[in-house]
């Protein structure tokens, strides 16, 4: 069973979210530990699955991947077998930065990046020529970025 995580773990959970690489002497100075007993905790917390990896987050129009597009798509018929295979195709194709299985409208709603229009044009072709039960898909094309990222907000609050 993972542990509860108290306010120590969460301090270093913020300064490993804005900067994955600062030395564990440096945490520990902020938060009140030795250089060990942070990478104890750190260790832990990959253990018990609080940290799942640890990243180089990518520009994606410096990668030549200018275009970022919000895909809702929805399926057919909701077979276990069906959705197991596109939930693969989903986690192997590289231009899906983000996928999520939703209520509403669609199924699910995918982040795509592109290098251009027949890049993506072609992505969502393979997306319905490999997944039958793929039934439509809507793309809305993300004009600016005005947030990215992936932090947890830790304090308890928002």
């Amino acid at each position: 069973m993972a542990s509860e995580l108290d306010k120590v773990d969460r301090r270093i959970l913020g300064i490993l979210q804005k900067d994955a690489r600062r030395p564990a002497e440096l945490i520990g100075a902020e938060v009140g530990l030795s250089a060990s007993a942070v990478q104890r905790r750190i260790v832990r917390m990959r253990e018990d699955g609080v940290i799942l990896a640890e990243v180089a987050v990518v520009d994606p129009k410096r990668a030549g991947r200018p275009l970022t597009m919000i895909v809702d798509v929805e399926v057919e018929r909701e077979r276990p077998e069906l959705l197991a295979s596109l939930k693969q195709w989903i986690g192997a194709e590289p231009c899906v930065q983000e996928a999520w299985y939703v209520t509403g409208a669609g199924d699910y709603v995918l982040i795509v990046v592109a290098r251009d229009v027949d890049d993506f044009e072609a992505l969502m072709q393979r997306l319905v020529a490999d997944n039958a039960n793929v039934r439509r898909f809507q793309t809305r094309v993300a004009l600016s970025t005005l947030k990215r990222g992936m932090q947890v907000p830790l304090d308890g609050a928002g």
